[in-house]
């Protein structure tokens, strides 16, 4: 039995647009000049080759374009945002960048302040559409009397205006329209308000860098800040460097799958070796499920709640504090793989590849920093297959079957509902006759609902799913490929595993042992993931 809340995606996900152009440009050609150990002058020439000419083509100043660019490379490099009223140059702190072990300082989630448009935030107006029409039905239903006629065309005292939106419920033509700021409707946190001049400005207190407002904003205000730099550093220097890439890899970079290719592309970009995340994913599901039969079913916990999106685990825990402990302890796919690795090498530099901005903020945490040591989205490592001009679907399948060990179920965590189904499906094979109640919710908005009726008693007994990102981890801020795309993708590459159970997995023997801290205490790193996210004083 399952029930479902979803949020509803954006539309224009998937859809490449001038803005994703000069995103992706700008990682492209930081990891350009990070393999060519270019220096700060080359860094400076940067905003010139990406704005080209004296004519603006965006913004109405190519002075403006060029400062909006250069903020974006100094965020690209991992380095602190650079306001306009602040005497930075781009360059400016490049030497400690170049140091592979440097980690970027909070906050990860930045306004660029002077790209905002200061769009409108929560403000019912009365468009063209208007009719003037003899039933005045949205003067009659404003309980503040707020809607008077002019020129025969509704009009809203918004010093009246209460917000309530039954005007707009009740117009038959839909003319008044519910402005809204696309970050801060994007923002399932409510941490998006606006400062003193009207634009965008983010409470740190309430984020948890889902980064649903980097991809919605249509200005491209809103940036995170990368370790592409840090990471190439790492592997001009000659370290071990290996990827642990997310199961939401599939179809990013082109194909319908394409394991060959993709270790065959990393290895051209200099990394040692590639593992798949989906392992840890089964690793984390024969641990969720241990946990669900002792703690809920025969336990006193009135509900589990899953752990691998950070962002969901810690709104869960920052919300509902009494219910904290209801969220599993079990640590997340990322960190199980990342500790798996270390086993075997425990001198290489581990990056997580994955789609996702929460994933560098839970990499920050003290128990989980020393195992992964670098964060980059798939949108990130696309820019270093272009900087070195990768071609990934003319690269070599090499078929071989390392990636076999994961199950099809660890596989399908990339897709909402796969977390909670691989759970289910674990306990069934201890249990067929088990009757699982599940609950899965998608984006953070539909989370918080889903937690207030748990908390109420809506779901006693449950396994509840949540995701901040609507439709699961293929809707992550740093994916690549169109959201349905992308998730049909990813259920064709996991029917093709020979394990459909997590519990088939030969590796999970290890989890015990992986999902300790050094002090052989289980993992709640709430309090560390809010402070992470914060800013130390102005960066």
């Amino acid at each position: 039995m399952a029930a479902s809340t979803q949020a509803p995606a954006t539309a224009t996900r998937g859809v490449y647009t001038n803005l994703t152009d000069i995103r992706r440009s700008v990682f492209r050609e930081v990891a350009r000049l990070a393999y060519a150990q270019g220096g700060p002058s080359d860094f400076r020439k940067l905003a010139y080759k990406l704005i080209p000419g004296d004519v603006a083509t965006y913004r109405e100043s190519v002075f403006l374009e060029r400062a909006i660019v250069d903020t974006r490379i100094r965020l690209a490099m991992g380095l602190p945002y650079m306001d306009a009223d602040q005497p930075l140059s781009v360059t400016d702190g490049l030497a400690a960048a170049q140091k592979p072990e440097t980690y970027y300082e909070p906050p990860l989630i930045n306004i660029i302040k002077f790209a905002c448009n200061g769009c409108e935030d929560n403000v019912y107006r009365v468009t063209d559409a208007c009719q003037g029409c003899l039933a005045h039905p949205c003067r009659e239903i404003c309980p503040k009397g707020a809607i008077s006629f002019k020129h025969g065309r509704a009009h809203i005292d918004q010093d009246k205006c209460i917000k309530c939106g039954r005007c707009a419920q009740v117009c038959p033509y839909h003319a008044i329209h519910h402005h809204e700021r696309p970050c801060a409707a994007a923002c399932g946190m409510n941490a998006i308000g606006s400062d003193d001049k009207g634009r965008a400005d983010i409470n740190y207190d309430k984020c948890v860098s889902c980064g649903q407002c980097l991809v919605n904003c249509p200005f491209g205000a809103i940036a995170d800040k990368s370790q592409i730099y840090q990471v190439i550093q790492a592997i001009n220097q000659g370290n071990e460097v290996i990827a642990a890439v997310a199961p939401a890899f599939v179809g990013q970079f082109g194909g319908k799958g394409n394991v060959g290719k993709l270790r065959e592309a990393f290895k051209l970009l200099g990394f040692s070796g590639v593992e798949e995340v989906a392992l840890g994913a089964d690793l984390c599901t024969v641990e969720e499920a241990d946990d669900f039969v002792e703690e809920v079913l025969h336990g006193d916990k009135p509900f589990m709640g899953t752990s691998c999106c950070p962002a969901w685990s810690v709104m869960a825990k920052m919300e509902f504090p009494d219910q904290a402990d209801c969220i599993s302890m079990a640590l997340t796919p990322m960190t199980l793989t990342a500790r798996m690795i270390r086993t075997q090498h425990p001198e290489a530099k581990i990056v997580f590849v994955g789609p996702c901005a929460a994933k560098k903020l839970e990499a920050m945490r003290r128990s989980v920093r020393s195992e992964v040591d670098f964060v980059l989205t798939f949108e990130e490592m696309a820019g270093m297959m272009e900087a070195k001009e990768i071609d990934y679907l003319a690269l070599e399948d090499d078929n071989k079957s390392d990636f076999d060990v994961a199950s099809a179920d660890g596989r399908s965590f990339a897709v909402a509902g796969g977390v909670a189904s691989a759970v289910v499906n674990a306990l069934h094979r201890k249990d067929p006759d088990l009757d699982v109640h599940v609950a899965n919710a998608e984006g953070l908005n539909a989370c918080r609902q889903m937690m207030k009726d748990a908390v109420k008693g809506k779901y006693p007994g449950y396994l509840l799913e949540g995701m901040a990102c609507p439709g699961g981890c293929v809707a992550g801020p740093g994916t690549l490929a169109p959201i349905a795309k992308a998730t049909g993708a990813i259920k064709a590459y996991a029917r093709k595993s020979p394990h459909q159970n997590a519990t088939e997995n030969a590796y999970r023997v290890l989890i015990k042992a992986l999902e300790r801290d050094e002090d052989g205490v289980r993992v709640d790193d709430v309090a560390e993931s809010t402070e992470a996210g914060k800013p130390r004083g102005k960066a």
